[in-house]
């Protein structure tokens, strides 16, 4: 069973090494790698983006973006100009993009974002937007072939859809096994217990609100 510190991103103990950087858990790993060969089996060099991303890296971000270090996007994924916001506003702008530390799937070992390198033009970056993965961009063709192979593998995508909370996400996904029992795990109490002692941005005005964040932003997600 996954423990809190496990659950919470505050705790590496439970990954292995997916190659370079990346890691996951040992069967999320095996599970991924599988869908790699059969992905190059088909020509896609189907590579991680992004894998386990620890409290303090996701802190950094939440408070990177609280105060105006790192850019903040609004709805539409276009630049905004924080300062000008209020706390709440604030709060529900980087939740569009970015989860709360504590409560990101990548501190779970069980979510990855994907890509192919071969697919992205000379001179670009990977920006992770929605336009890349849909039709008309460098990966819309492994967009379709992963709506139609990763479940053989029990990836699925958790934010495929856009329910009024996170942004649709077509380069994330999670593998069902454990993603599933850390979906059932994590709880308010939980994510708040992380907290403790950490200085996260804005946590007066969340605090008393988590309930309803965690529904909106946390547990809305497609089901699989």
């Amino acid at each position: 069973m996954m423990t809190p510190a496990m659950l919470t991103g505050q705790t590496d103990r439970h990954l292995i090494t997916l190659g370079g950087a990346h890691r996951l858990q040992p069967a999320a790993a095996n599970a991924f790698r599988e869908l790699q060969q059969a992905a190059g089996r088909d020509g896609f060099n189907l590579q991680p983006a992004s894998s386990f991303r620890d409290f303090d890296r996701q802190l950094a971000i939440w408070n990177g973006k609280f105060s105006g270090e790192r850019p903040l996007l609004d709805h539409d994924s276009r630049p905004l100009d924080g300062q000008g916001l209020t706390v709440a506003e604030r709060c529900a702008a980087i939740l569009r993009w970015s989860a709360l530390p504590g409560a990101s799937r990548h501190h779970w070992g069980s979510d990855l974002d994907i890509y192919d390198p071969d697919l992205l033009p000379a001179g670009c970056s990977l920006r992770l937007e929605p336009w890349e993965y849909l039709p008309g961009g460098y990966f819309a063709g492994l967009t379709a072939w992963l709506d139609q192979r990763m479940g053989e593998y029990d990836f699925y995508r958790p934010y495929a859809h856009d329910h009024g909370g996170v942004a649709a996400e077509p380069w994330h996904l999670s593998y069902r096994p454990l993603a599933r029992e850390a979906e059932r795990l994590l709880t308010p109490d939980v994510l708040l217990a992380s907290w403790k002692e950490r200085d996260v941005a804005g946590s007066t005005w969340l605090i008393p609100r988590l309930p309803a964040i965690f529904h909106r932003y946390i547990g809305n997600t497609d089901k699989e």
